[in-house]
């Protein structure tokens, strides 16, 4: 078996090592998938890496391997018996309304594995992006005559919810004290994550402390590193979607649970590994964190703040949120909020604006019809 070789990493870019290496795994898992996939694609493949974001790409090529996968296992379209040996000629005759069967397929499915079956449900959204995945393919196919006609026009269409019809999940601000006091005293922690608290509360604050200031992404804050930060300039650097870099102010709060747990618990360089030295935020191995672990642990703090279990805590998306709702309801700007939290379009920001706290409960106090009655 042959023995995989060490990745070593020859940056001459203004992006440190951890950001490529991120964006080099993104890049190989795609290709490992595309290795999967029938070689007419080739085109196809060159196609997304030039025109859409790498996670986006990734998202695009695991939704055409199910469909690939699905061409064998559940229809009659192709003789093929992996992937990889699906011919043009399978693809010329799929039909608008064999993709319609597709997406209907995907609301619910079965897998079977050794141990178990597993049952798979997607929303809405979830279909629409697999509809999404390939009706993109389709387009390309047709666009460059490798088949005859363009189905994507006759696929059905998926009706999802409008913008304004979601309810915007975000802790109050009584909610985020309390998790912030957990944080702090190790309040309302069993036993077990006490223990741990003991080990990475200074941390776990930092990191709520962070979300709840600037409404990070995930991604931004697990690949954050010590020299991100310019404690003299009072500012720090993250890397957005799109590969864009973005300066951040520090406020006194973010200064100060920082400056608590770089310079008290976290572990000294010469205990870490080379490749580990720089990374803000440590694992109690010494690694930097995981985006599951990060997630796991907003996740524990949230449910305590909404006083639930913890398997109903909330994600870091949530705490995104909570930054957004909390900024614009002190009275910010909602064009400084969107330029904050790095949105595109300036109505993904109005959802929050939109989104007014106890405006339901508000209504209802104020609307009491028994006292209405007994007035009269």
């Amino acid at each position: 078996m042959a023995v995989k070789k060490e990745l070593k990493i020859h940056n001459k870019s203004d992006k440190p090592d951890n950001i490529i290496l991120k964006e080099n795994d993104i890049m190989e898992k795609c290709q490992l998938i595309q290795d999967e996939l029938p070689r007419f694609l080739s085109g196809f493949f060159v196609y997304l890496k030039g025109n859409v974001l790498p996670m986006t790409r990734l998202a695009y090529l695991q939704d055409i391997r199910f469909f690939c996968s699905y061409l064998i296992h559940e229809t009659e379209l192709t003789e093929a018996k992996k992937t990889q040996e699906i011919k043009l000629d399978d693809f010329e005759k799929i039909k608008a309304v064999d993709v319609n069967i597709f997406i209907d397929y995907c609301r619910r499915y079965k897998v079977e594995k050794e141990k178990a079956v597993y049952i798979y449900e997607n929303d809405k959204k979830s279909l629409s992006r697999k509809k999404s995945s390939i009706s993109v393919l389709f387009k390309y196919l047709y666009r460059d005559e490798l088949i005859g006609k363009n189905i994507t026009d006759a696929f059905d269409p998926i009706k999802l919810p409008k913008p304004g019809e979601r309810e915007i999940k975000a802790l109050q601000d009584d909610e985020v004290m309390r998790m912030l006091d957990a944080v702090s005293t190790g309040g309302n922690l069993t036993k077990k994550e006490r223990e741990f608290w003991e080990k990475t509360k200074k941390r776990d604050k930092a990191i709520l402390i962070l979300f709840l200031t600037y409404g990070l992404r995930l991604s931004e804050l697990q690949q954050l590193n010590v020299s991100s930060f310019n404690f003299s300039r009072g500012e720090f650097k993250i890397y957005r979607k799109r590969g864009k870099e973005s300066m951040m102010p520090l406020n006194k709060s973010v200064e100060k649970v920082l400056a608590a747990y770089i310079n008290e618990e976290r572990a000294a360089d010469e205990k870490l590994a080379a490749e580990n030295r720089d990374a803000l935020f440590l694992s109690l191995q010494g690694k930097r964190m995981t985006e599951r672990q990060i997630r796991e642990l907003v996740k524990k703090y949230t449910s305590i703040g909404l006083a639930t279990s913890r398997d109903s805590g909330y994600s870091p998306h949530k705490l995104r949120a909570t930054a957004a709702t909390s900024l614009i309801g002190r009275g910010n700007s909602i064009f400084d909020v969107q330029a904050l939290l790095d949105h595109e379009n300036v109505t993904t920001t109005q959802l929050y604006a939109a989104h007014k706290k106890n405006v339901k409960k508000d209504l209802v106090n104020n609307f009491e019809w028994e006292d209405e009655f007994e007035k009269k």
